[in-house]
């Protein structure tokens, strides 16, 4: 599969049209169709399905256009980790994010790094540990900013040091929203979104003990802000990490007895780094060993 090939197929993916797709590539619609035709042979599988003036994608469709977009995307950062300006490095740098008041250190340590190296882009991927954990070891991405309890031993890491503290979600207006904080009684009966990831559901499920039979569980989320809009819209509690930001309507309060997690920037053992990517780590090792110190 040639990368153009699969740049084409993701166009018309995106505007389920092959005239305006042809027309975005600037070649014919005839030679655009004649490609993806091209595509479809050699995979063996029909990719589009023709309704009306439009085309859908088939589930074999849906799952190139995963895969087609992965490719593109490693392959535009592998062209970026190869350019180098004379002077400076260049290139682009990919971190993967938990939802964690410890982004504040990468912010910091991105800020200084392009303050030196000003040709350097970073693309930040935000995602839950599993997925990151993921794209880390297809290289996708360079390093990872993972919540705990991680499993460490297939990477290089940094602990970090602010800890996270666990809280519940409520509607500004509701009964809880007057507490300081919230122990396992006020959240025995209550409705509530937990963490989709298992091992944290696992903590939560032993901070809560015997109250976690009594709980009725709405759903899951694995990114927070949409299970801020629930709470905001009265569907349920939501049991999260403290963030530092606000949602209208919504106040958090931390859990008593307290429960904290902490969270690991990790990479892989023994890779091909870019340039650009080691310069970065080798900043982050050195801020890292300064706050220790300081701390």
């Amino acid at each position: 599969m040639e990368l153009r090939v699969l740049n084409y197929f993701l166009v018309v993916a995106r505007e389920e049209n092959i005239t305006k797709a042809a027309q975005l590539l600037h070649i014919t619609q005839p030679t655009l169709s004649r490609q993806l035709q091209q595509l479809e042979d050699e995979l063996g599988v029909t990719l589009f399905r023709r309704v009306k003036h439009s085309i859908q994608l088939t589930t074999e469709g849906h799952l190139l256009r995963h895969r087609a977009q992965e490719m593109v995307d490693l392959a535009h950062k592998t062209k970026a980790e190869l350019f180098t300006a004379e002077s400076d490095l260049g290139g682009e740098i990919a971190i993967g994010c938990g939802e964690s008041q410890n982004m504040s250190f990468i912010s910091q340590c991105i800020k200084t790094f392009r303050e030196k190296h000003p040709l350097v882009t970073f693309q930040i991927y935000s995602a839950h540990a599993e997925d990151i954990k993921e794209r880390l070891q297809r290289s996708v991405l360079d390093l990872g900013l993972l919540m705990e309890p991680v499993d460490v031993a297939s990477y290089e890491y940094l602990r970090l040091n602010k800890k996270s503290q666990w809280g519940m979600l409520v509607h500004e207006t509701d009964s809880l929203a007057s507490k300081d904080y919230i122990t396992h009684q006020d959240i025995e009966q209550a409705c509530l979104l937990l963490p989709s990831r298992k091992a944290v559901s696992k903590e939560l499920k032993a901070w809560l003990g015997d109250s976690y039979d009594a709980i009725h569980v709405v759903g899951h989320y694995n990114l927070l802000f949409n299970a801020m809009n629930m709470v905001a819209h009265k569907v349920a509690y939501a049991l999260c990490l403290e963030l530092a930001v606000t949602y209208k309507g919504v106040k958090f309060i931390p859990l008593s007895p307290t429960l904290e997690t902490g969270a690991v920037l990790v990479w892989k053992k023994n890779p091909v780094f870019s340039p650009a990517a080691q310069a970065f780590i080798s900043l982050v090792k050195e801020k890292y060993i300064h706050i220790t110190k300081n701390a």
